[in-house]
């Protein structure tokens, strides 16, 4: 099948199936590139085979789609139409005239160098939990929902008996239920958000009844296992000597601040975190892709405004599975009209263009729903740690701030050495934009992840894919 132009799809989570899957079926051979060992990203995780779950699908409420996705990429494969290359790492992707190479790593410790070469490229990076700090929240036992998530769906594991799941967004539902149904006592879900303001947008509510639904099952699933919703609340401090212990909450007032005289004391080892997600880019800047605002800039096809590179998925902005997939199958479908020579024709795709509207128009109206409380800076004290890497506090950057004139997280990283550890500011930049009272903007790097010395002094010499 080497007459068939061929697709590079970085990412095998629900945007990188979708778009396999069309692409592949439409006359392109694909190479779906992931870092995971199974396909299926955060979002279908399954637990390791050695586990030998009996029933994977009660950790899924969209388990049919999976099996259908897992099913035909399977058929695709067994074709000749299609590759998957699982635990390959990509660091860069080099774009020379026409072709694309796509540097990954393999390997144990991700040390060997593996090169993709393609006629296109169609990113489906997914997204990361922006995570913002508090007192105590670096103690053991301090998870992210997402983290906690994936550690039930792929391990089939808690981290306790007993947690809290705090934050704000719909994330924190399918934690806390799965939590539950996984036998932890769940102490309460603290949300920050009201989500009762969400009425005043009935619009949003009307387009999407699968949707609303979801919600009410989440609701009920959450009194079958009696767990305490505290909505306008937040968590203000974490407690323990060695582990965590117990959380301080607190009520929120209109404006999002702490209302003195609410605090209560949660005991609890487990505390379940989130404040939303923001897109991965990296690979996307790196190329030269334009950006809105934190996303990848796409058009109706979902393509990006360097030629034959495609996006879809949570890196063209944050919106779940089902965006996800139809953002794929546009994505997937418009490769292969353009790399086979044909004419696209939009109403080849038009249902998952119309699922793709509506379901952006719901995502915004619940981003104005669900954001982190104006509080949370005032939480951060001054021997709070905020950028864990380099162990920067809070004092630290706000001495830069006030002290030293830092107006941008660029600064306050040269003066501070917040962001220049292994994570590279992916973790600690919401935090310190926040601090600094700037806006968060992209930080072009030159790499997705780190290299070694030695893959960066060979690249370009390394051969192909053994599977190419």
């Amino acid at each position: 099948m080497t007459d068939r132009p061929h697709l590079a799809v970085i990412g095998a989570g629900p945007a990188g199936l979708a778009a396999t899957v069309a692409a592949a079926a439409h006359g392109v051979r694909v190479t779906l590139i992931d870092s995971a060992a199974r396909a299926g990203g955060q979002f279908y995780r399954q637990p390791a085979a050695e586990l030998n779950a009996r029933r994977p699908q009660a950790l899924h409420h969209q388990w049919r789609t999976w099996e259908r996705l897992s099913d035909s990429l399977a058929r695709h494969v067994e074709a000749g139409h299609a590759t998957h290359l699982t635990d390959h790492h990509v660091w860069f992707v080099e774009r020379r005239l026409d072709r694309f190479t796509v540097h990954a790593l393999v390997g144990p410790a991700q040390e060997h160098p593996v090169e993709v070469r393609a006629d296109a490229v169609l990113l489906a990076t997914g997204g990361y939990e922006k995570v913002l700090p508090f007192p105590g929240w670096t103690l053991p036992g301090v998870l992210t929902a997402g983290g906690a998530q994936a550690m039930l769906k792929g391990s089939l594991a808690v981290s306790g008996r007993t947690a809290v799941v705090a934050g704000t967004g719909p994330l924190l539902l399918p934690v806390a239920t799965g939590l539950a149904a996984a036998g932890v006592e769940v102490a309460a879900l603290v949300e920050s958000a009201d989500p009762k303001a969400f009425l005043r947008r009935p619009r949003a509510l009307v387009a999407q009844p699968g949707k609303v639904a979801e919600g009410a099952q989440y609701a009920v699933q959450l009194l079958r296992h009696h767990v305490k919703l505290l909505t306008r609340h937040a968590v203000v401090e974490a407690h323990g000597d060695e582990r965590l212990e117990a959380v301080t909450v607190a009520a929120l007032d209109t404006d999002g601040r702490v209302r003195p005289g609410t605090e209560r004391r949660l005991a609890c080892d487990t505390l379940a975190v989130g404040h939303g997600m923001l897109p991965h880019t990296d690979l996307a800047e790196t190329l030269g892709c334009r950006l809105e605002g934190l996303a990848v800039r796409v058009d109706d096809e979902q393509r990006t405004d360097v030629p034959r590179v495609w996006a879809a998925g949570e890196t063209t902005g944050i919106g779940g599975a089902e965006l996800a997939l139809a953002e794929g199958h546009i994505a997937g479908r418009s490769a292969a009209a353009r790399l086979t020579g044909a004419v696209p024709d939009p109403r080849e795709w038009a249902t998952a263009a119309k699922s793709r509207t509506g379901l952006r128009e719901f995502f915004a109206a619940l981003d104005t729903v669900y954001a982190p409380p104006t509080c949370w800076t005032d939480l951060v004290t001054d021997d709070t740690i905020v950028c864990r890497c380099e162990e920067v506090t809070g004092g630290a950057i706000r001495e830069a701030v006030a002290g030293l004139g830092a107006g941008d997280v660029r600064t306050v990283k040269l003066l501070t050495r917040a962001g220049m550890g292994w994570c590279q500011g992916r973790m600690c930049g919401p935090a310190v934009a926040g601090l600094v009272g700037c806006e968060l903007t992209p930080s072009r790097r030159p790499f997705a992840r780190p290299v070694p010395l030695g893959v960066l002094a060979h690249a370009g010499e390394t051969e192909d894919d053994e599977h190419q």
